[in-house]
């Protein structure tokens, strides 16, 4: 079989990263309706995307496009759209993790940035033989990348100890973010959040005694 590849970019003013996520898969189920497809796998790594098609926009419609909080649902335009060009198609929804070495999705985090950046590189369509990333069709996860990924969440997720803040040569530890933010905040400063006692008087050797 000859499987082909078209590349897909784009660029919006003044958006989120909710609303791209929701254009990119509008624009790709656009082009796959051009070939008049009916079944097909959308991979994305947007948890957004995909709970909110799958499952939450049923909720959204019978309860007038509200939330559970009886407020307004944000990007209805788009998942108008997006339910719109969905109709009639027998889509499977997969959810691929991000910055985890899968080779679609780095490539997507390329041509996003790029254009993001106002830098649009080439987009490639042609034949799968002669595109350049030769297992774009390998969903596996690098699994160092994984666990490195992982290990960050979970450092993100732990309670601090305390946060240390290096300003104009003096060290400074507390116990609060609010209390750190406010003493580096619009200042040329370091800082970082200290899981443990030991961990905090590390920052402060490293950094110099107060």
């Amino acid at each position: 079989m000859n499987y082909e590849v078209k590349e897909l970019g784009g660029r919006e003013e003044y958006t989120t990263n909710n609303r791209m996520e929701l254009r990119a898969a509008i624009e790709a189920l656009r082009f796959v309706s051009s070939l008049n497809a009916k079944r097909l796998t959308l991979y994305a790594d947007s948890s957004y995307l995909i709970n909110g098609i799958t499952k939450w926009i049923f909720g959204w419609q019978k309860n007038g496009w509200k939330t559970k909080a009886k407020k307004d649902v944000e990007n209805r335009d788009l998942w108008d759209e997006l339910t719109n060009i969905t109709r009639g198609k027998d889509i499977q929804w997969k959810y691929v993790g991000g910055h985890v070495g899968v080779a679609g999705n780095v490539r997507c985090d390329e041509i996003a940035t790029s254009f993001a950046d106002g830098k649009p590189l080439t987009l490639y369509f042609g034949v799968l033989e002669n595109y350049g990333i030769r297992n774009i069709l390998d969903m596996a996860v690098n699994s160092k990348l994984a666990e490195k990924k992982q290990s960050g969440r979970t450092r993100s997720n732990v309670k601090a100890y305390s946060y240390v803040s290096l300003v104009n040569g003096r060290v400074a530890t507390h116990k609060t973010w609010a209390e750190c933010e406010q003493r580096v905040k619009g200042k040329n400063a370091r800082y970082k959040k200290a899981l443990s006692a030991d961990e905090e008087q590390k920052l402060i050797a490293e950094w110099g005694k107060r």
